[in-house]
């Protein structure tokens, strides 16, 4: 059995499409990160990192932290949504899985920092993010004009790893009509929110009451730094 260590937001949502996706047994094991549980020393032995979400796989003992990183791990442990086995095709499925590791979560939660919560003058800030956060989600609408999905002919790990951050696209530009810019992407988003996995998934955040306030304590706990600004 998988113990998902979650919160309702991008990357643990990610996680919960797969296991919804492969019937993978698992206890949803709430860690609300407004309220700071995500520093606690419990969790902190299973992610020094300090963030969700995370994995303990309880029939091997092995404990998996990063989302793109616990997609990799179910993925080989279950056999399903594995990666393409001829050479091209996994290269090309690994770049743009990597792609939205290191490039669409980063700069998209960059942009929402800086927009949404960071105090002060921040211009500088916000125009770099906001910039690079544009330009990724730019380079996912091309490669989605002229491919259904994002790797190979069908539906699979690269798609549900995308999935996770495209419902904050609004929230990530501030723009209520930011989907105008994007019609592909949001063309496989509506597809993946049909899959009566992903409803699941959607639905998992009503099972734990998770603070919603972004109170002073609450922006201790999300942004460390702010007790020694």
């Amino acid at each position: 059995m998988i113990k998902f260590y979650y919160h309702p937001s991008p990357n643990p949502a990610k996680v919960a499409l797969f296991l919804e996706e492969t019937g993978i047994e698992y206890e949803m094991v709430p860690v609300d990160t407004r309220k700071g549980e995500q520093h606690e020393p419990e969790f902190l032995k299973i992610n020094p990192n300090a963030k969700t979400p995370a994995i303990v796989d309880t029939d091997t003992g092995a404990t998996v932290f990063d989302s793109t990183a616990i997609l990799l791990y179910l993925a080989d442990k279950s056999g399903q949504f594995q990666l393409p086995s001829d050479p091209a095709a996994k290269g090309q499925a690994l770049s743009w899985l990597m792609f939205i590791a290191t490039g669409i979560g980063p700069y998209s939660g960059q942009a929402v920092h800086f927009k949404h919560f960071a105090p002060g003058n921040n211009d500088y800030a916000i125009n770099r993010y906001d910039f690079e956060a544009k330009r990724h989600w730019g380079l996912i609408e091309a490669h989605l004009a002229e491919h259904q999905y994002m790797a190979g002919n069908e539906y699979g790990l690269v798609d549900i790893a995308l999935w996770g951050w495209c419902g904050p696209v609004p929230f990530v530009m501030a723009d209520d009509n930011a989907w105008s810019q994007f019609p592909n992407i949001k063309r496989l988003f509506d597809e993946i929110n049909e899959r009566p996995a992903a409803k699941r998934a959607a639905e998992l955040k009503t099972r734990h009451q998770f603070k919603s306030d972004m109170d002073d304590a609450a922006r201790q706990a999300m942004f460390p730094h702010t007790k020694t600004a």
